[in-house]
């Protein structure tokens, strides 16, 4: 598939497909014969945990370290699999604890917004508009 199915399906911009292709994180499987970008199922995949990574912060060389660890893992003669499987071990980790950060984060966002929600209608003036003032007091 050419990139543009490819943005659609995984909601990622052109630019930002392009960007990992230059860095070396996701490589299009072939180029047509007009030279277009051609992407396998596998690359969306890939795509796929590039785009869940980034929210939880982790950097381009931690992406292209799983990516690796997970390319060798679905290879049958992975020797050092125990070795991947134990760094996958503390990947899974970091992605978990930085989870339980957003959590917490989000559980602060969703307290403000509350918090501004219980001051709408009991300050309301009699043309609709709440003054910012009378909202956070």
């Amino acid at each position: 598939m050419q990139i543009g199915e490819v943005a659609d399906r995984t909601g990622l911009s052109l630019r930002t497909i392009r960007y990992y292709e230059e860095v070396g994180l996701v490589v299009p499987s072939a180029r047509s014969q007009g030279g277009f970008r051609l992407y396998t199922e596998p690359d969306v995949e890939r795509l796929g945990v590039i785009k869940r990574m980034k929210p939880l912060g982790f950097q381009l060389e931690e992406m292209r370290e799983l990516l690796a660890i997970l390319d060798a893992l679905s290879a049958a003669d992975d020797v050092d699999r125990d070795e991947h499987l134990d760094r996958l071990a503390q990947f899974h980790a970091a992605a978990e604890e930085r989870c339980d950060e957003l959590r917490g984060q989000l559980r602060i966002a969703e307290d403000f917004a509350s918090t501004l929600r219980a001051h709408l209608p009991a300050h309301r003036s009699a043309g609709g508009a709440v003054s910012p003032v009378d909202t956070l007091t």
